[in-house]
């Protein structure tokens, strides 16, 4: 009403709100200098439960106007949460046209009572006699945890009243009373880009992400036109501890109007961008707007992809001018983000783009590379990209799979994050080349290699004993074959293009899914000495140990576990004895 009617007086410069705190009388009173409320207001507003002031004057508007509206406070209830912490509510107050004061009073329970009294200045004044258990209420720290949390950014600026030691005082007990600022009072993203320094950005970060540590990056953006919001995201340094828990808490914290609506709204953000931190302040949703409203909105997909594409572009830009500051991201988020792959086709590719892996060109475990660093390194002939998944990456590296591909030069991507196996799968191809597992299917291009010498001949020559090993075998193992991939281990496992892999049937079995149990191949290598005394080996009891030993050094050497660990310490055991 100040606002439009110049006619009004104004008892002080500049409209605020104060707290005050008593605690021997356990009371915390809430006082503004605004218009006030005169005794058919109080009646009506506060003597009647359920009946909303912003309802009535909504319907007041003309028709055309009503559409138009966003305000607050459509309910009439309120004002009663005040109950729930007091066991009385005195409400002091006057009207900026009346010079008459009022004093409301109730104890929430069956009736009100209303009082002319003389009041000074014109506004209202809130008086919670709080109850013994709620006295928490009076502590510094949680008013201003309370307005930092729901009202730091609104217009108008929040003071609390408290007494400092007066040091210009003689009485060494004399005390001052100040007011002291509790919000910013105003928004910091609502400014201009330029208005605002990297040192504001950081400790607006810290504040809404409790973290002490500055971001790594982030974007700032307003939007008008159809839609106006404005976004400010934060990519964090440091991964929350409960990241990967299901009851993990993601979300910007969203704003209708520089008003805090809901601290961790997830539903501007996929579930694989769960690690950034911001903002987003719209003008495009009601007040009273719920958690359910926004899965229906139509507006918020909008946004959505709008904050999706602009936290990817913030992480490509990140990648190509500060490659430091990337490597420190994908070692902290990289497993989350390779998790958007399978969750957001629309933007596989820009994912693709911004992941990072290990291989064997690699010179220790925690440096990567990128696919397309990958493709330009790629072998003349080479058609495929190839990668090992194991359950560390050590395990990766040491795999009997790689052998003919480092003594090919041939570089393979090294894969040990869990969520790597549903990576592969949804991730097919990247640049027209094909993704191939070192331990799966045949291997076309190393088979017809100049350095790769054709194992048909040796095949043949071995045929009787591939038999008697698959016979032997032949409730563990599928079929038995000549391996292209050896060079120095006696034995590996691989499986068909549409068998489940070793590593995912762990994986499912440790989060205690049923597993249909798929038969690996056994490949062997027909240089190495174990294959060379199996050939020879005339007892059966010896042959059948040598082929089951094959089979068990090949399922170790992949990280499996026996199933019978006992009989295969005997074999070993029998072995040794037997070397002359």
């Amino acid at each position: 009403v100040r606002l439009s009617d110049n006619t009004i007086e104004c008892n002080e410069d500049e409209l605020k709100i104060l707290i005050k705190t008593n605690e021997d009388q356990k009371t915390l009173t809430i006082i503004d200098n605004g218009i006030g409320m005169s005794k058919d207001d109080l009646m009506n507003n506060l003597g009647t439960i359920a009946r909303s002031g912003t309802k009535h004057f909504i319907e007041q508007l003309k028709d055309e106007n009503k559409s138009n509206n966003d305000l607050i406070g459509k309910f009439g209830v309120g004002f009663y949460s005040a109950f729930v912490v007091a066991d009385k509510v005195e409400v002091k107050t006057r009207k900026f046209d009346d010079s008459q004061g009022y004093l409301w009073v109730s104890n929430g329970t069956d009736k009100y009572t209303i009082e002319s009294v003389d009041v000074e200045n014109t506004g209202t004044e809130i008086v919670l006699h709080l109850k013994s258990d709620e006295l928490e209420f009076l502590q510094e720290w949680r008013i201003r945890q309370i307005v930092k949390m729901y009202s730091d950014h609104i217009s108008l600026p929040i003071y609390i009243e408290k007494s400092v030691d007066d040091d210009s005082s003689e009485k060494e007990t004399e005390k001052k009373i100040e007011e002291v600022l509790l919000n910013d009072a105003n928004a910091l993203w609502s400014k201009s880009k330029k208005e605002i320094t990297d040192e504001q950005y950081c400790n607006l970060y810290q504040s809404i992400a409790s973290d002490t540590e500055k971001p790594l990056s982030w974007a700032h953006h307003h939007v008008e036109g159809k839609l106006s919001y404005t976004s400010l995201l934060y990519i964090p340094k440091n991964r929350p501890f409960d990241i990967w828990s299901k009851d993990h808490r993601s979300g910007l914290k969203l704003y209708v109007k520089r008003v805090f609506i809901l601290d961790d709204a997830d539903q501007f953000l996929p579930m694989y961008l769960r690690f950034v931190k911001g903002v987003l302040d719209t003008a495009d949703l009601p007040l009273n707007v719920s958690r359910e409203m926004l899965q229906d909105s139509p507006n918020i997909n909008t946004m959505k992809q709008a904050c999706v594409k602009r936290v990817l572009d913030m992480l490509t830009k990140m990648a190509k001018n500060n490659a430091q500051d990337y490597k420190q991201f994908w070692q902290t988020f990289g497993a989350v983000l390779k998790e958007g792959v399978a969750e957001d086709f629309s933007n596989k590719d820009k994912i693709l783009d911004l992941l990072r892996f290990n291989t064997t060109s690699c010179s220790d475990a925690t440096e990567s590379v990128s696919l397309a660093d990958y493709v330009s390194r790629m072998q003349p002939k080479q058609e495929k990209i190839y990668y090992c998944i194991a359950d560390s990456n050590a395990s990766c590296k040491n795999s009997p799979h790689l052998e003919v591909f480092k003594s090919n030069n041939i570089e393979v991507l090294l894969l040990s994050d869990r969520i790597d196996e549903w990576l592969v799968s949804n991730a097919q191809e990247f640049d027209g080349k094909k993704l191939q597992s070192v331990a799966r299917g045949d291997i076309e291009f190393l088979e017809n290699s100049d350095n790769v010498k054709s194992n048909e001949e040796t095949s043949d020559e071995f045929k009787n004993i591939l038999e008697r090993v698959q016979k032997t075998l032949e409730s563990q193992v599928k079929s038995v074959k000549i391996s292209s991939r050896l060079t120095d281990s006696s034995a590996c496992l691989v499986v068909d293009d549409n068998d489940m892999s070793a590593n995912l049937q762990r994986i499912l079995k440790e989060a205690g899914q049923d597993v249909p149990k798929n038969k690996p191949i056994l490949e062997i290598n027909p240089s190495h000495p174990l294959v060379s005394r199996l050939c020879v080996e005339q007892s059966e009891d010896m042959f059948k140990a040598l082929s089951q030993v094959l089979l068990d050094q090949a399922i170790l050497s992949e990280g499996g576990q026996l199933e019978n660990p006992s009989q295969y310490v005997k074999y070993i055991d029998s072995l040794l004895r037997d070397v002359k």
